[in-house]
């Protein structure tokens, strides 16, 4: 008689959340207080930016902002890192709030015309492809111990995806002292990139949550959204 028990899975599944098995290879231990806070205990800002089209300008205020740009990338005494991010547009927002619009007029015909209108938007952009694009300065601080890395022992400690208690404790120990000191960063960048002529405001922790997710999730997040960070089941690593 033929064994009809199932045989044994040869992968030893660990216990918890797909998610929770993911988020373990991620470099980010958590983000709180408008900061994202790494495993090795360094912490980041994220200031975005308005952008200029500088072929619109003329040559008295392209060189007006060459000169600022320089003078902001000399004043700096530590790295920073710029990310463009281009993304399909996303107008479900703006849609939702035309038909909602459309809802509200008598008029029957214009009413119709109203709900043509968002429908011939959103096949505009769906088959258009438009992308917008994000400009993103991001401000970094370390513990002295990160510092002291050499090249090798940092490219090991990003791969890695371990944390400890320690670590957590160690990193929360830490935290007010590295904002401090990441806070006087974050306002020598913006007074620079105000001398540009830019708009800068940094992201709060509602919205570097929303910028990751879509980020690690672009597919999902088109069809998924976070409406309201608060009431999300947020839980830690």
């Amino acid at each position: 008689m033929a064994d009809t028990t199932p045989p044994k899975s040869t992968v030893r599944q660990k216990k918890g959340s797909p998610a929770a098995s993911t988020q373990l290879f991620l470099n980010i231990a958590e983000i709180k207080d408008n900061v994202v806070v790494l495993k090795n205990g360094g912490i980041r800002a994220i200031l975005q930016t308005s952008s200029v089209n500088f072929n619109l300008k003329s040559e008295e205020e392209q060189n007006s902002i060459i000169y600022a740009y320089q003078s902001f990338l000399n004043s700096l005494d530590f790295p920073i890192q710029i990310v463009i991010q281009s993304r399909k547009l996303d107008i479900d927002k703006y849609i939702e709030n035309v038909k909602e619009a459309s809802a509200k007029h008598d008029n029957p015909l214009l009413k119709q015309q109203t709900l043509e209108y968002a429908e011939y938007i959103q096949k505009l952009v769906e088959y258009a492809d438009i992308m917008e694009k994000d400009f993103y300065v991001v401000v970094p601080y370390d513990p002295y111990r990160a510092q002291k890395l050499n090249p090798l022992e940092k490219f090991m400690q990003s791969i890695s995806s371990t944390d400890s208690i320690d670590n957590i404790k160690r990193r929360h120990k830490e935290f007010d002292e590295l904002n401090k000191h990441l806070g006087e960063r974050v306002n020598s960048v913006r007074t620079g990139l105000e001398a540009c002529n830019l708009r800068v405001a940094q992201l709060t922790t509602s919205q570097l949550i929303e910028t990751f997710y879509r980020l690690y999730n672009p597919e999902t997040s088109r069809n998924q959204k976070i409406e309201d960070i608060s009431k999300a089941d947020l839980e830690p690593l």
